[in-house]
């Protein structure tokens, strides 16, 4: 194993990370500044109109928002070096600690959500590419065509009226009752809406481009081989084409972090289920800029992450990949 060649690729992909965290904190930084709307009202409510304009700039100066744009840029990232990334307007708090409770609801619903997508997709890709064409195939198609293009919030309010309001099966809101953080039975209750909308409307559409790869090696040469040899249809896919689409199916799942995000913020939205999409939601309206900036920037981090694992993943399956790699650097 060269020890020296896989640490030059992990400090080259760990300048590359801080490069583009430092691009896309420029970026959210001046279109949430230059956005409009007062910080001011974030902070004061409904006291602002009662405010003289010397207050409001004193207030101003307290806040940090009297300097030039570039100035504020200079010290917010001083503070984030050191640890500090602000005052939530809205809340009144460390920025930090307006997150903390609320990150581990959201990891718990996209880490659940991500894992049964991607499980049932390729499940449902194989099953496919096994009945290529037959009834099933079709039906399944069909079926997962009509889910994708459902809307999710319209899925979530119709699923709130018939199990919430109507037969009372199911709570319509939050991620556990009150009192009952610790009960684990309480959280899957108000977990199995919001996970069934996100697993509904992003299943088929990664199942469907899984089905597409592996058909697409079915009909390789090596698959004739396979058959003249006397291997059934069933062994080839699962031992040997769908092991050829892994590092496929791996850079999919990269790709999907964002589009899966996007979901779980519909899905607080609707379900008003405390998370970090519902308070990135939040920031924006108020224009709470310092708790914006870490919401997407961590958004952001989880996306380039998973880029950088996927593509470290498909080195380890598909070795080739690092030779190429070695070529462009």
């Amino acid at each position: 194993m060269n020890h020296e060649g896989i640490g030059r690729r992990m400090v080259r992909r760990l300048l590359l990370l801080v490069l583009c965290m430092f691009l896309l904190s420029i970026i959210v930084f001046f279109m949430a500044r230059l956005a409009p709307g007062d910080p001011l009202q974030s902070f004061y409510g409904d006291a602002l109109e009662l405010m003289t304009e010397a207050e409001k700039d004193a207030a101003r100066v307290r806040l940090g928002l009297d300097a030039g744009l570039i100035s504020q840029y200079v010290h917010w990232l001083g503070q984030v070096m050191q640890g500090d990334f602000g005052l939530s307007f809205k809340y009144k708090m460390p920025v930090l600690a307006v997150m903390k409770p609320l990150l581990g609801n959201t990891l718990l619903l996209g880490f659940l959500a991500y894992i049964i997508v991607f499980g049932l997709a390729t499940v449902l890709a194989v099953f496919c590419a096994l009945y290529e064409e037959r009834f099933v195939d079709k039906a399944i198609c069909k079926i997962g065509t009509v889910s994708y293009y459902i809307p999710g919030f319209w899925l979530g309010v119709v699923m709130v009226l018939v199990f919430s309001v109507n037969l009372g099966w199911l709570p319509s809101s939050g991620a556990y009752d009150v009192g009952r953080k610790g009960d684990i039975l309480n959280r899957i209750q108000h977990l199995i809406m919001p996970l069934f909308v996100m697993v509904a409307t992003h299943l088929w559409y990664y199942a469907y481009m899984i089905r597409n790869k592996l058909l697409d090696e079915v009909r390789k040469d090596y698959v004739l081989f396979a058959k003249a040899k006397g291997c059934s249809r069933r062994e080839i896919v699962w031992k040997h084409c769908l092991r050829n689409v892994a590092p496929t199916i791996v850079n999919i799942m990269a790709i999907s972090v964002p589009h899966i995000t996007g979901g779980t913020v519909v899905v607080e939205a609707v379900f008003n289920y405390p998370g970090i999409g519902n308070l990135a939601v939040e920031s924006a309206k108020y224009h709470d800029y310092n708790l914006l900036m870490v919401t997407v920037l961590l958004t952001g981090l989880a996306v380039f992450v998973s880029s950088f694992l996927a593509q470290t993943i498909n080195e380890e399956i598909d070795p080739r990949m690092k030779d190429m790699e070695a070529v462009r650097w």
